[in-house]
C-alpha cells in the first residue's frame, strides 16, 4: 500500500472552505488524501519505514493542474505564423495523418512528460491511436481522459467506430485512472448527421464528450451559412451538450449559445493562449461565469501554445481579460487557480482538485525557493495565502514544480519524471519528427477543414 507524508509545508487546499495550513502536513494512503492538518507529525511517524516521507520546508502543496483541452503533439514550433484553418490544413492534419501506433506512443510520452514536469496531473487528450495514448498514460502515471478526433471519413482522421473501439478496449484502465470519452473534431470536418451520431454513441456508451465549438469567426460564419445555426445550437440539438461534455474554446458565442451551455451544465475549456496565438480572439469569460457555466482551462496542442505550462496559461488568461475590459479586478488569482484545478476536475467527473481528506491524491509540491519566484513572502497565514495565490498566477512557472503525486503515486521526484529517460525521449522525438515532417508534404488534403 502506497503511503506518503509531506510535512512542515504550506498547504493551499483550494477546497470549498478555502482552508490554508502553514505549517501543515498532508498524508496519503493508496490513491486518497487521508489527513490534512496544522503542525508536524510525530517523530515516530516520520521514522516509519513504510512511509515515503517528503520534507516540505519552503515548499507548497497544492492540487495538480487539470488541462481541460489537450492534444498530444509532435510538431511544436512548426508553421507558427499560420491562422487556424490554414494551420490545420498545412500542419496539424498532415502531422496526425502521419501517425502510427508507435509514433503516437512516443508523442504521448513526450507530451505527458512535459505536462507533468510543469504541474499537470490530468489531461483531457483528443488525438489518434487512443490505445497508444492509453499505453503511454499507463506507463508514465498521468491521469488521462482520452478521445479520438472524429470527423467525416474523407478527412482521413478518425471515424466514430474508431472511438467506439477505443472506449471498449481502454476505458477504465489502471483502476479508472484512464478513461475514454467520445471526441468530435469540429463542424468544419463534420455535418449534422455525424454530430447526431456522436451524440447517440455518447449515450450508448454512457461516456462523456470532448468537442471543439465556436473557436474562430470563420468557423461560425461557415456553419451558419450552411445550416442557419451556430455550432453550439447544432451541438445542443444533436444531444451533444450536457454535464459530461467539455466544449473547448467557445470564443465566438451568442447570448443564446451561453444560455444553452448554462442550461445543459456543459463545461467550457478556456484556452486563451491558443486562441490568441492563432488569432481567434478572446472568450467571453465573464459572461460564461455570470451565467453559471463551469469554466476550466486548457493549453490545447503544444503546436497551438508552444508550452505545456499551466502557470503561464493562468497568467496570460488573467491578464488578457483585464486588458480587454480595462479592469484590473477581473480574473483574480483566487479564481483562476480554481479554474485550472478543481473546475477541470469537476468537468471530467474526477474526485480531485482540492487538498482535503477523501479526495484523490493528485497534487504537486512547488519549491518556494526556486529562482526567487516567491520572494518576498510573508509568514502571517492570511497574508501569506494571498501573496502565494498572486505569485502562483503572476510570477511562477512550471520549473518550480519539484514533486508530482498522481493517484497516490510519486510520479515525479526532485524535478525528474520517474518512468522515463528524459534525454532519450527528447532524442527520439527529434528523430521521429524529422521523418514526419517529410511525410507531411504528401498528406495534405485540399479543403480538409
Amino acid at each position: 500500500m502506497a503511503r506518503i507524508i509531506i510535512y512542515n509545508t504550506t498547504v493551499l487546499t483550494l477546497d470549498d472552505g478555502d482552508s490554508f495550513y502553514y505549517p501543515g502536513t498532508v498524508k496519503i494512503e493508496q490513491d486518497r488524501i487521508t489527513k490534512v492538518y496544522h503542525g508536524s507529525p510525530s517523530e515516530e511517524l516520520l521514522e516509519d519505514t513504510s512511509l515515503t516521507v517528503l520534507d516540505g520546508t519552503d515548499k507548497l502543496v497544492m492540487p495538480g493542474f487539470v488541462d481541460l483541452h489537450f492534444h498530444t503533439s509532435v510538431a511544436k514550433g512548426f508553421g507558427d505564423e499560420l491562422p487556424l484553418k490554414e494551420y490545420l490544413d498545412e500542419v496539424w492534419y498532415p502531422s496526425v495523418r502521419a501517425l502510427n501506433n508507435e509514433r503516437a506512443f512516443t508523442g504521448a510520452m513526450h507530451s505527458y512528460c512535459t505536462a507533468i514536469k510543469s504541474g499537470t496531473t490530468t489531461v483531457n487528450d483528443m488525438y489518434r491511436f487512443v490505445g497508444s495514448l492509453a499505453d503511454a498514460a499507463s506507463k508514465i502515471g498521468i491521469r488521462a481522459v482520452l478521445s479520438n478526433e472524429v470527423a467525416l471519413a474523407e478527412h482521413k482522421l478518425d471515424v466514430i467506430e474508431d472511438n467506439e473501439e477505443s472506449f471498449l478496449q481502454n476505458n477504465g484502465r489502471d483502476s479508472d485512472r484512464i478513461r475514454v470519452w467520445m471526441g468530435h473534431e469540429w463542424m468544419c470536418t463534420s455535418n449534422l448527421e455525424l454530430m447526431a451520431q456522436v451524440g447517440q454513441m455518447k449515450k450508448k456508451l454512457g461516456t462523456g464528450l470532448h468537442i471543439h465549438l465556436s473557436e474562430s469567426e470563420q468557423e461560425v460564419q461557415e456553419v451558419q451559412a450552411s445550416y442557419g445555426k451556430t455550432p453550439v445550437e447544432i451541438a445542443y440539438e444533436s444531444g451533444c451538450l450536457g454535464p459530461d461534455t467539455v466544449a473547448a474554446h467557445c470564443v465566438h458565442l451568442t447570448d443564446r449559445d451561453i444560455e444553452l451551455l448554462a442550461k445543459t451544465n456543459t463545461s467550457v475549456s478556456y484556452d486563451p493562449g491558443s486562441n490568441a496565438k492563432l488569432g481567434n480572439g478572446i472568450a467571453r469569460l465573464q459572461d460564461l461565469q455570470a451565467a453559471g457555466v463551469n469554466v476550466g482551462m486548457g493549453i490545447d496542442a503544444f503546436e497551438c501554445e508552444n508550452s505545456p505550462d499551466m502557470f503561464e496559461l493562468m497568467k496570460f488568461g488573467s491578464l488578457i481579460q483585464r486588458a480587454l475590459h480595462k479592469d484590473a479586478s477581473l480574473a483574480k488569482p483566487h479564481d483562476v487557480l480554481r479554474m485550472a484545478t478543481k473546475n477541470g476536475a469537476k468537468a471530467l467527473g474526477i474526485d480531485a482538485g482540492a487538498i482535503q481528506p477523501g479526495k484523490k491524491a493528485d497534487l504537486i509540491v512547488v519549491d518556494l525557493a526556486k529562482n526567487q519566484m516567491f520572494t518576498p513572502l510573508l509568514k502571517e497565514p492570511k497574508k501569506r495565502k494571498t501573496m502565494l495565490e498572486s505569485h502562483l498566477v503572476f510570477g511562477c512557472n512550471g520549473s518550480a514544480v519539484q514533486h508530482s503525486i498522481i493517484d497516490g503515486r510519486l510520479v515525479m521526484k526532485d524535478f525528474r519524471v520517474l518512468a522515463v529517460d528524459e534525454e532519450a525521449l527528447r532524442k527520439e522525438m527529434d528523430a521521429m519528427f524529422k521523418v514526419i515532417s517529410e511525410e507531411m508534404k504528401t498528406l495534405k488534403i485540399d479543403g480538409s477543414a
